[in-house]
């Protein structure tokens, strides 16, 4: 029992830190560039919201409630990176710390939706006919739980050193950080079988 919740655990575990899908890793440092170690709640709210998001659409495609075309899915997940990256480049250096985390959790809701989408038929491939899919779901959120927790602390440790020991202002920080994102991101636009 307990090897299979620890199987299950790093399953999403894996999800997260997959070299070939670092998308997630992508939406993630986009999400975490603009904070510092004092705002660690609200980040670890915004990872939060997203592994809810993820763990929503799971649900709803596992049990057969909503079916998305893949090919949608697959240009929706780079493109929600992109408008938060795109986000961070014109309100670096700015106050607005509401206005901010408003569209920031509705980004991250709707990528963490997505990207469950996304993610759902490998899913279901790897469910064998015994196992309680509400369970190894939440056993899974966990796993991602715990790896968005490491990127982001990577994150926020990066920024720290960044902006004390190499004297980087915080906007030019979330500029370059963000402008190394959007150059990943945009290839994976354009190469996206949903423009063919």
């Amino acid at each position: 029992m307990l090897q299979e919740f620890w199987s299950n655990v790093q399953y999403g575990i894996n999800h997260v830190l997959d070299i070939n899908a670092y998308d997630h890793v992508l939406f993630l440092i986009v999400l975490a560039v603009p904070y510092l170690f004092n705002s660690w709640k609200r980040v670890l709210w915004l990872v939060t919201v997203f592994t809810i998001g993820h763990s929503i659409s799971l649900v709803l495609s596992s049990y057969g409630k909503v079916k998305i075309d893949g090919n949608l899915i697959e240009f929706l997940i780079p493109l929600s990176i992109l408008i938060v990256a795109i986000f961070n480049v014109f309100t670096a250096g700015k106050t607005v710390k509401n206005q901010k985390t408003g569209v920031l959790l509705v980004s991250t809701l709707f990528f963490g939706l997505v990207h469950g989408f996304g993610f759902a038929r490998e899913f279901r491939m790897n469910l064998d006919e015994g196992d309680s899919k509400l369970i190894k779901l939440i056993e899974f959120a966990l796993g991602i739980e715990i790896a968005q927790v490491i990127i982001v602390f990577i994150v926020l440790f990066l920024g720290y050193l960044f902006q004390t020991v190499f004297r980087f202002s915080k906007r030019d920080w979330i500029m370059v950080v963000s402008a190394i994102v959007i150059g990943l991101v945009i290839p994976m636009l354009l190469n996206s079988p949903f423009l063919d």
